[in-house]
């Protein structure tokens, strides 16, 4: 039985249309179109692990293809190397899976990356500027998680455009800075609550030892009479040639 014209046109149109709905659940399944690619091929680097010294350690960086067994490892591997280096990391864009949330794809970079919004206020006035930690610096990293199940690094920019100060002050990322903070924040709150009290011991330790200091000196000043009355009866019986006549 042939087809009319219209039941090939309907079919036709089905056909497409669930060519379609395939091609859009691929796209949300590889992160709803978000390009955390978009730049320069040329920035990616080399395919060949690397090295470099800084203030006479080897450091390992991170190369194009490397891999990792989950993002968390790879984001542990980028604080570490940024910290022997010397930059902060800041935890930049991620793509999600439109189907499930899951991650596909982290950047990570430079804290000095971008610039600050201008210091205007809302009414236009000038506010005092204040300085700036970004500088537009574009080291970055990009992660995205495979079909194997592997995080593999996708692209690396080594070159920062500001100084670098490798420390051992195991400040990683601004997360763990304000953490330290926080801690010692909390720390020396505890501090200052253990000298409160101690203060109170010791007021009350000082009021005690006043207290029996005055005790003593009314005791000793009593015994000083006694011993002042004792030796004015000794002499008035010497006197009167009674020896040992005291009352």
């Amino acid at each position: 039985m042939r087809k009319t014209k219209a039941e090939t046109l309907a079919t036709e149109a089905g056909i497409a249309s669930n060519r379609a709905f395939q091609q859009r659940r691929r796209l949300l399944h590889d992160g709803g179109g978000l390009d955390l690619d978009k730049g320069n091929d040329t920035e990616h680097g080399c395919l060949e692990e690397s090295t470099s010294i800084f203030e006479g350690v080897e450091v390992q960086e991170p190369y194009v293809g490397m891999e990792f067994d989950s993002e968390e490892n790879a984001k542990k591997f980028y604080v570490e190397y940024a910290r022997r280096v010397g930059f902060v990391v800041r935890i930049m864009q991620r793509r999600r899976s439109g189907i499930d949330g899951r991650t596909l794809a982290r950047r990570l970079g430079c804290n000095k990356q971008g610039f600050s919004p201008n210091n205007k206020g809302m009414l236009g006035q000038e506010k005092k500027p204040r300085p700036s930690a970004r500088e537009g610096c574009k080291a970055t990293i990009l992660v995205k998680l495979e079909k194997s199940g592997k995080w593999v690094v996708t692209r690396f920019i080594k070159d920062h455009n500001h100084l670098l100060i490798a420390t051992a002050n195991g400040f990683s990322t601004e997360g763990d800075k304000d953490k330290k903070i926080a801690e010692l924040t909390m720390e020396l709150e505890r501090q200052d609550q253990l000298c409160s009290a101690y203060r109170e011991k010791l007021l009350s330790f000082i009021n005690n030892i006043q207290e029996e200091t005055q005790e003593i000196s009314s005791k000793i000043q009593l015994i000083i009479e006694n011993i002042r009355k004792a030796e004015s009866e000794m002499q008035k019986c010497s006197q009167n040639r009674k020896p040992w006549c005291l009352t």
